[in-house]
């Protein structure tokens, strides 16, 4: 009986990490089956301000999958400065918005984004902000971005992004069961 309540709580922890990490590599591996296709997508919130993105043809590429990254470049009409980051972490998954100028340089708001709350389905992550974005928001003058939440979803019909936050909804649907014909690199990629 010793030994056994000495395992208890190393028996409690693997049973723990190893439930929470399997919707996390479920997740990735569902994106990672899209790898080296296109699909497009349409706003399919009603925010007046995404007037412009709801006009534009929005095209998610799945372009990079690597073991624990995986790189989807957003294009908003002919603008390829955007690309999703989706990187799995030991604590679960992580998003990343890398945005660049046409020759490839950072732009001043970048690499912002979060890590996944609980992961209790495999199909839907949240990402609420992290400090490294919070402290990026405000010195950029973007303090309503401070308390952005993130998601990505995925099922056999439709990839989803959203963002969301008091008073603010966007939601970008791409249609998985129509692959469409690769788009150019984003800007500062390679081929």
């Amino acid at each position: 009986m010793k030994n056994l309540c000495f395992l208890l709580p190393f028996i409690a922890l693997a049973a723990c990490s190893g439930n929470a990490s399997e919707p996390a590599d479920a997740f990735m591996d569902a994106l990672r089956a899209h790898c080296g296709k296109a699909y497009e997508g349409r706003v399919v919130s009603n925010d007046a301000v995404d007037a412009d993105f709801a006009s534009a043809t929005l095209v998610m590429h799945v372009r990079d999958c690597a073991v624990s990254e995986i790189r989807i470049p957003f294009h908003v009409g002919d603008d390829r400065s955007r690309t999703w980051v989706i990187t799995r972490t030991d604590a679960g998954v992580r998003l990343k918005h890398d945005h660049r100028h046409e020759d490839g340089s950072e732009d001043a708001v970048t690499q912002y984004g979060g890590d996944s709350s609980a992961i209790e389905s495999v199909q839907r992550v949240e990402f609420p902000v992290d400090d490294y974005s919070v402290d990026l928001f405000n010195r950029e003058g973007l303090s309503a971005s401070i308390t952005n939440v993130w998601a990505l979803e995925i099922n056999d019909q439709i990839f989803a992004y959203e963002l969301s936050r008091e008073n603010r909804f966007f939601r970008a649907e791409f249609d998985l069961t129509n692959a469409i014909e690769t788009p150019p690199a984003p800007w500062g990629a390679t081929e």
